[in-house]
Parts: structure tokens; sequence; C-alpha cells
């Protein structure tokens, strides 16, 4: 298929994700863009995520990996999965924030993938309030729209602070979220003050500029050029960010899509991109986390 189908597919699959489109509305429309059924079907399967065979095998015997459950407030019992390098202590923590389909595999991936790095990483799962992350993508969807936001970000502040607290180790913190997940970062950085030493978000929606006066955390913007609709927040947010005196850096990845770091997408992800992407991650976290 050509690049403008495949690119006005993604962009409609952007809306049924993140705008609440019907899915019978969509697949029509799919349907249409695709030019048959049976093309749609290929398309989406193209688009959407998919098993994918790891880059961190979850046995991996450099690693330590498990399921953990903790209480980030009075009352707000969260699951989550923690990677570290097995025989570590002291690290730094970092928290692996999921997109709106929950805590997954690819996920718990990339925990691995930053353990191996050298971190303790803490891919908690945002949903556990409303019972955990389901097999089904589009509830799971419908769950995070359900999310009371202030509840969650509270949760999730607090969960930082405990880590960079006496209590919790005085552990340097850092964060990196996708999608979802980089929306987090960004209005974790306002509620976390300077418990929280260094955040990355990925593609994620951005709060409203007046709030970048109240980050005390070292930012690294990533964002895809042809991901208008994050855009459109994401670049205000990072002058916002500069104009208040932050330590903000950003980067834009000419002609890739929203989501060009997963890599079960396989329209949508961009190896190159990807990988700079994530060795730049990585220096940032060697550059405030160490």
């Amino acid at each position: 298929m050509t690049d403008p189908i495949i690119r006005a597919a993604i962009t409609l699959y952007d809306r049924f994700t993140h705008e609440g489109m019907d899915r019978r509305a969509f697949m029509v429309e799919l349907t249409r863009i695709a030019g048959g059924a049976a093309a749609a079907g290929v398309l989406l399967s193209s688009i959407a995520a998919r098993a994918a065979t790891p880059l961190v095998a979850p046995d991996d015997p450099r690693l330590s990996a498990r399921t953990i459950a903790w209480e980030a407030r009075p009352g707000r019992r969260y699951q989550g999965y923690n990677a570290a390098p097995r025989g570590g202590a002291d690290l730094p923590v970092v928290f692996v924030v999921h997109e709106n389909r929950g805590l997954n595999d690819h996920i718990r991936d990339v925990a691995r993938r930053l353990a191996l790095a050298g971190y303790s990483a803490v891919a908690p799962d945002f949903l556990s309030p409303a019972g955990g992350t389901p097999a089904d993508e589009d509830r799971a969807r419908k769950m995070i729209g359900q999310l009371d936001m202030a509840e969650t970000v509270a949760d999730g502040a607090a969960m930082i602070r405990w880590n960079a607290s006496p209590a919790g180790g005085a552990r340097r913190v850092g964060i990196v979220g996708f999608c979802w997940g980089g929306a987090m970062v960004n209005r974790l950085a306002v509620a976390s003050g300077d418990a929280l030493r260094a955040g990355v978000s990925f593609y994620g929606p951005a709060p409203d500029p007046s709030e970048a006066r109240r980050v005390e955390a070292a930012m690294l913007i990533i964002l895809a050029g042809l991901d208008q609709r994050v855009n459109a927040t994401g670049l205000p947010w990072v002058e916002a960010l500069r104009a208040a005196g932050k330590n903000a850096e950003a980067t834009t990845y000419p002609d890739v899509n929203h989501a060009f770091h997963n890599d079960t997408s396989a329209a949508r992800y961009n190896a190159a991109a990807a990988n700079q992407a994530w060795e730049a991650t990585l220096a940032f976290f060697r550059r405030h986390l160490r």
C-alpha cells in the first residue's frame, strides 16, 4: 500500500485510540481508505500493536525481574513490574509509564532495557485502582479515559517522592513515558517538584504552558514530526520550559509517526529514529541520575 494510504490510516487510528472514535465507524472508514475489508484487516494489523519478540528476554540471567505491589497513598494499591541488574544495590530508580493500553509485555521489555543500562526500572500499572490492565486493549483505553487524573497524578507523585525520601533510600529518580505515559511524565514533572531529577517524554500531550514554572526536573521532550496532534501542545510546552529557565532539551524526529518507538507496531515503528531516541534517553539519564 502507498504511503498516503498508510498515513491516512495512521491518522484515523490515532483518532480511534485517542479521541474516543466508535470502533464500527473506525472500521467503516478504514475499509474505505484501504479499498476493501480484507485490505483493511491487513492495514490494521500493521498499525495496531502485536505480539513481538522482546529485545530483552523476561528470564535474562543478568537481571532480576518481578511483579511488585505497593500502596502509593493510603487506600491506593498498585501493582507493577520491577527489573534491575542482578545483585545491584542503591541504584537510581526510573519509572516507566505505559501507553493508553495499560501495562503490557512491551512496557515490561522497555523496563528490562533500562535495567540492563544500570537502573532499577519500575513500571506501574496505572489501571491498578480500576482492577488492573485487561487483555482487551479497547477496554484498557476506555478505562484509561475514566481515570480520575488528579488522583492518578497524585499517586504517581507520591511514588516518586517516596523513592527520593530517606524511607525509600533517598534515590535519584527519573521517569520515562510513551504517549499517555509521555503526558504523565509532563504532569508528574509539574507535581513532583525537586523529588524528580529527570523526565523523558515520548510524544506525550503537554500541560498548559503556565505550569512550566513548577518543573524542577531536567526534561527531554521527544516528538514525532508527523504527529500534529501531540506537537500542538508539545512544542509550546518546550518553549515555555525554556522561557521559564528550566533545563529542557527537545528533539523532533522528522517524517516519523506517533508511537515510532514502539516496535510492536510495524507501520508506525521507525528503527533508526527509535534507536537514536533511546540512546539519547540513556545519555540523558546518565547525565542526571548518575
